[in-house]
């Protein structure tokens, strides 16, 4: 791979070259260097372990025989590739991407991606320095036969450096690229101690809070169950898989029993999938999941991941008959206070302003995506004239 001048500021390291790698046997010999670089990687999540990435490859490729592949539709299935970004033959970086088909006015549309698949709130390179891999991932991009209609980057940091390499990257690869905001996350900051943290709310919040929180508490016989288990290596990794039917049956019992959008705790689509990702989650001591219980009843849950205090909240539901009681508030107030005594760093309540994450968050995060349109791809342009006139349709109004 020829070396295309890149800008002062950013130093690539010594004889860097990158090696695409689409099989997932192929995949397994880095394993040991994935879990070396994620320890230094900037915003790491459970979702950016080779664990997660493995489990996901494994359901959703299309190259590969799943266990899932009765319940996936063929929209959600993903071509994964993996970019190892080298310096003298060393793995210093991975750049994870998939080309998923995704539906368009125009028909089905190749999109090249991250994997996440909405499942978190952030992604982007494995390693220390993401800037190097964004420039040398680009350029390897660039250089290949294109299987692909679009470039869509999505759950990108804008105030990253990595992400102004990635810009840069582009636009001299002649790839020029359109960023827009994409999500909004709600985070609860662990600062300080829970008082701190009541106090930063108005007074009418810290009374409501208060009042729902000992409602809670004054129910008959509650028991407030957290289990976050310490890695195998520490000797733990009990996945509790009583906890895990726990909460699939609250999902199911609740409105998301009727959600058809496929990622939900208890949708067939994904169950086996999210089966072996709490196995693995487990194992690697990042699996956080908490369980209300009234009178010996299980009434609320919250199933998230944690990496190093930060949690990523994934889903969290109560018996639809408890709903006055106010178990699903009675049990988030509960982990709350739960987190900041234990001292966690942070609560990513997910993407989405809902009343409730409104009213508890600390902070709203705005993620980006980054998008070039090949001029030669006619499915790509029609996409990005469709996505123009609802923008100038929409500033009309």
């Amino acid at each position: 791979m020829s070396q295309t001048p890149c800008p002062v500021e950013l130093e690539l390291p010594p004889m860097a070259d990158v090696v695409l790698v689409d099989n997932l046997e192929e995949f397994q010999q880095y394993r040991l260097a994935w879990k070396s670089l994620l320890e230094e990687t900037p915003r790491a999540s459970f979702f950016m372990t080779f664990d997660w990435l493995e489990t996901a490859w494994k359901h959703f490729g299309t190259k590969q025989e799943h266990r899932g592949a009765k319940h996936t539709r063929r929209g959600d299935q993903h071509d994964y590739r993996v970019l190892v970004v080298r310096s003298d033959k060393k793995p210093i970086g991975f750049v994870p991407l998939c080309v998923v088909n995704e539906q368009h006015r125009v028909g089905r549309v190749r999109t090249l991606t991250y994997p996440l698949a909405s499942w978190d709130a952030w992604y982007g390179p494995i390693g220390p320095n993401q800037a190097a891999c964004h420039w040398l991932a680009t350029q390897f991009l660039a250089e290949q036969r294109r299987d692909w209609d679009i470039v869509d980057l999505r759950w990108l940091d804008p105030q990253q450096t990595s992400t102004f390499s990635l810009i840069a990257a582009m636009k001299a690869m002649d790839m020029p690229v359109l960023a827009e905001p994409y999500q909004e996350s709600s985070v609860i900051d662990f600062d300080g101690t829970w008082e701190d943290y009541l106090q930063t709310r108005s007074s009418k919040q810290r009374h409501e809070m208060r009042r729902k929180l000992r409602h809670a508490e004054e129910l008959p016989q509650v028991e407030f169950i957290r289990h976050r288990p310490l890695s195998a290596a520490e000797g733990d990794g009990d996945p509790r898989w009583d906890l895990f039917d726990t909460c699939r049956d609250l999902a199911a019992r609740s409105w998301q029993g009727d959600s058809m959008s496929g990622n939900t705790i208890s949708h067939p689509q994904v169950t086996e999938f999210l089966h072996e990702c709490h196995a693995a989650a487990a194992r690697r001591g990042m699996l956080d999941v908490t369980l209300l219980k009234v009178a010996g009843q299980p009434v609320a849950y919250g199933y998230n991941y944690h990496y190093h205090g930060k949690i990523a909240g994934l889903r969290m539901g109560y018996a639809p008959e408890f709903r006055k009681q106010g178990v699903g508030t009675g049990l988030l107030l509960m982990s709350l206070r739960d987190s900041f005594e234990r001292g966690d760093t942070c609560l990513d309540l997910g993407v989405g302003g809902y009343g409730f994450k409104h009213r508890y968050r600390t902070k709203l995060e705005q993620s980006y995506r980054y998008t070039h349109y090949p001029a030669s791809a006619w499915k790509s342009q029609g996409v990005r004239l469709t996505k123009w006139l609802k923008r100038r349709v929409a500033m009309s109004l």
